[in-house]
């Protein structure tokens, strides 16, 4: 298991239009990326920072998302600055000891 974690600073505009910009159609696109189990949303308001923590079954999928074109885009988009990509590996005994919500390991109270 591998987590991409994203963040970058959104425009300095009205938090309801960049609230606007977040459709349903904007989420669903990552439901066909493959090897993703799940993205959590990220949004904090007074600093203006934003992002997604992502769960890849593999590596090389993670890896594959970070070279994909969802990434090139916001690479390219001039609206958010400070783009900053990291890659882990999940640890899983210790997840699994804190109730991690990974797919396919243990919960610690079963």
């Amino acid at each position: 298991m591998t987590i991409v974690q994203v963040n970058y600073t959104r425009p300095d505009m009205p938090k309801a239009e960049w609230e606007a910009r977040y459709t349903d159609d904007r989420a669903r696109q990552f439901l066909a990326v493959p090897g993703l189990q799940w993205k959590i949303w990220l949004d904090g308001d007074a600093e203006r920072r934003a992002g997604g923590i992502y769960l890849f079954d593999t590596r090389a999928a993670a890896e594959a998302y970070v070279a994909g074109p969802i990434v090139a885009r916001m690479k390219a988009n001039l609206d958010i600055t400070d783009l900053q990509i990291r890659i882990f590996d999940v640890r899983e005994n210790m997840t699994t000891i804190t109730n991690g919500p990974v797919p396919g390991l243990a919960m610690a109270a079963e």
